[in-house]
């Protein structure tokens, strides 16, 4: 069985306690938080401290990460295969529909945008990347939630505030699962005017090797209603080269 490092994982928990506490600390107050002696506190600290992870301000002599950790992290991210694929799947889709695409995965009680093109059009529909996007009120949302076994699918469910953010968005649980259960059966998803007036979006659901994924289309709504059945099509074509 795997031994777990101690070391290494004091040194996750000092990041995670940077992240929550928001402000310089001391090596005291550092070793308070990790349970830790002091001593051995500050050959933690100052280990990493020497490697470039954290700075010292020179009159407190506190510590505060640098840069140097989140520049890592971004060059991970920006390589890892979901982000790439993501990328080159968004990319594909705005090329044969010339509409706004996005990739998301479900992030705790909403979807998180992996991947976003705009379409080149004037009238266009943005999302951004790292955007947060409501379950109920969204096309990818929806065919995230419906992706779920029944059972997380109606925890998900009860979690939703319903938040309206257009007249015509969903307000109840009856009706999203109503929703939901239209969607499943036709294999596509939809939204109109659901979480901003006047645009459709069209989702459908994957997997990219065992992450649930959704790929999504959207954009003025009469030009998604003309254009419908070749969307989904495009969408069911870069949906199943991923999974190729």
């Amino acid at each position: 069985m795997p031994t777990l490092i101690p070391a290494a994982a004091r040194t996750l928990a000092a990041f995670e306690i940077f992240a929550r506490e928001k402000r310089e600390l001391s090596n005291s107050e550092m070793a308070r938080m990790l349970s830790l002696a002091e001593s051995s506190c500050s050959d933690l600290m100052n280990t990493l401290h020497t490697l470039g992870y954290l700075m010292r301000a020179p009159r407190s002599r506190r510590f505060y990460p640098t840069a140097r950790l989140y520049e890592i992290a971004r060059q991970i991210a920006e390589n890892d295969p979901l982000t790439r694929s993501a990328k080159e799947a968004v990319q594909q889709l705005v090329e044969t529909t010339n509409e706004s695409a996005f990739f998301g995965v479900m992030d705790r009680s909403a979807v998180k945008v992996v991947a976003a093109q705009p379409s080149r059009r004037p009238l266009r529909y943005i999302v951004n990347v790292g955007d947060r996007i409501a379950l109920h009120a969204s096309a990818i949302g929806k065919a995230l939630l419906a992706e779920l076994p029944d059972d997380e699918m109606q925890a998900q469910i009860q979690q939703i505030k319903f938040k309206p953010f257009t007249p015509d968005t969903i307000t109840s649980a009856k009706k999203l699962q109503a929703d939901l259960a239209q969607g499943r059966k036709q294999g596509w998803y939809e939204s109109r005017g659901e979480g901003a007036e006047g645009v459709t979006a069209l989702a459908v659901t994957g997997t990219l090797g065992d992450q649930p994924v959704a790929l999504s289309l959207a954009g003025p709504a009469e030009r998604v209603e003309k254009h419908r059945k070749a969307y989904l099509q495009a969408l069911f074509e870069v949906r199943d080269s991923l999974q190729a």
